[in-house]
C-alpha cells in the first residue's frame, strides 16, 4: 500500500465523465505498476478479511465513550473539526455490502476514532436479503435505534458497496434525509455493474445497469439536500465498467471522488480512503461543482 503522501494515490475528485480512451488504453492501465501494486495489496487483504469475518458475525452493541472529544485530542485531530465541533459527536454507521458484515470496517472504524469521531457503530444485515428497499426500511429502523440511545437526531452514513446503495435508497426514496447529516459511499455501483448479469439472484438482478431499482433512483430527487460523497476507484473489480460507481444523479449534486489503483475490498481499508472519509464527514471538503477540479 503507497503512503497517502504520495501525489500518485492521493484522491482527486471531479465530476467530468472519466475517460479511458481506446480499449488498448484501458487494457495497458491495468498492467502498470500501480495497478499491479493495488491488484496485490487486494488480495491481501481479502485473505485478511477472510480471517475477520467469523468476528464480525456477532452483532456489536453501540458504545459511546464520552472521554473522546475534541477538545481532549492531539491538535491534528482538533483541527478537523475547528470549524464544527460538534461533527465528531454526530453517529457515524457503516454500512456493509453484499454477503459481508461489518468486519469489512474493522480498520476503518478504527481509524474514525482515531481521528476524533466518539460514536463509530456498524450494523450487519442479512446476507440473504433480496431487495435493496427492504434493507433500506431496516437501515431507517437501526437509524432509529442509534437516535434513541445516544440522544442525536441525524446520523453519519458511511455505506460499502451494496450498502452504499441502501443507504441512498433510505435517504432518497424512504424519507431518510432527516436523518442523515451527510452520506459516503465507498465503491458503490450507483450505475449497476454489468457482472451483474453474471448471477440471476433477485438481489444481483437489482444491480444490472438498466434495472427497475437504478432507474427508481435516477428519477427526480427534488428535496435531497444531503451532502454527497462517491468514493470509486478505477481498479474496482466489481463495479464494471468502474465509471459507474460515480453519483451522477443531477439533483443529488454529489462529489465524486477518484481513488487510483485500489481495489473493491480494499476501499475500506486504504489510509487514504480513511483520510478522505474523515475530512468529508467534518466538513473540510467542498461542494461539488460543476467543472473539472484538481485534488486539495
Amino acid at each position: 500500500m503507497r503512503a497517502t503522501g504520495d501525489p500518485g494515490c492521493r484522491p482527486g475528485w471531479h465530476t467530468d465523465e472519466l475517460s479511458l480512451g481506446t480499449p488498448r488504453a484501458a487494457l495497458r492501465s491495468l498492467v502498470t505498476p500501480v495497478a499491479v501494486a493495488g491488484g496485490l495489496t487486494e488480495l491481501a487483504w481479502v485473505g485478511a478479511h477472510a480471517l475477520l469475518y467469523p468476528l464480525g458475525t456477532r452483532k456489536e452493541p453501540l458504545r459511546l465513550d464520552p472521554r473522546c472529544r475534541p477538545g481532549e485530542q492531539p491538535p491534528s485531530v482538533r483541527a478537523l473539526f475547528a470549524a464544527d465541533p460538534l461533527a465528531a459527536r454526530i453517529p457515524v454507521l457503516l454500512v456493509h455490502g453484499l454477503i459481508d458484515n461489518r468486519s469489512i470496517f474493522t480498520v476503518m472504524r478504527r481509524g474514525l476514532r482515531r481521528r476524533g469521531f466518539a460514536q463509530v457503530c456498524t450494523w450487519n444485515y442479512s446476507p440473504l436479503l433480496g431487495d435493496v428497499a427492504e434493507g433500506a426500511r431496516d437501515l431507517g429502523e437501526h437509524v432509529e435505534r442509534i437516535c434513541a440511545q445516544t440522544g442525536h437526531d441525524r446520523v453519519h452514513l458511511v455505506g460499502h458497496s451494496l450498502g452504499g446503495l441502501i443507504s441512498r435508497h433510505y435517504v432518497q426514496r424512504q424519507g431518510g434525509g432527516r436523518r442523515v447529516e451527510s452520506l459516503v459511499t465507498l465503491g458503490t455501483p450507483h450505475g449497476g455493474s454489468v457482472l451483474a448479469h453474471l448471477l440471476p439472484t433477485p438481489m444481483v438482478r437489482q444491480l444490472r445497469p438498466g434495472s427497475a431499482l437504478l432507474q427508481e433512483l435516477a428519477e427526480p430527487a427534488p428535496d435531497w439536500s444531503t451532502p454527497t460523497t462517491a468514493v470509486y476507484s478505477n481498479l474496482d473489480q466489481l463495479v464494471v465498467p468502474t465509471r459507474l460507481g460515480r453519483c451522477d444523479h443531477p439533483d443529488l449534486r454529489a462529489r465524486n471522488v477518484l481513488v487510483r489503483g485500489v481495489g473493491h475490498m480494499s476501499l475500506p481499508f486504504h489510509r487514504g480512503v480513511v483520510d478522505e472519509v474523515a475530512a468529508t464527514l467534518a466538513g473540510l471538503r467542498p461542494a461539488a461543482h460543476a467543472s473539472l477540479v484538481s485534488a486539495a
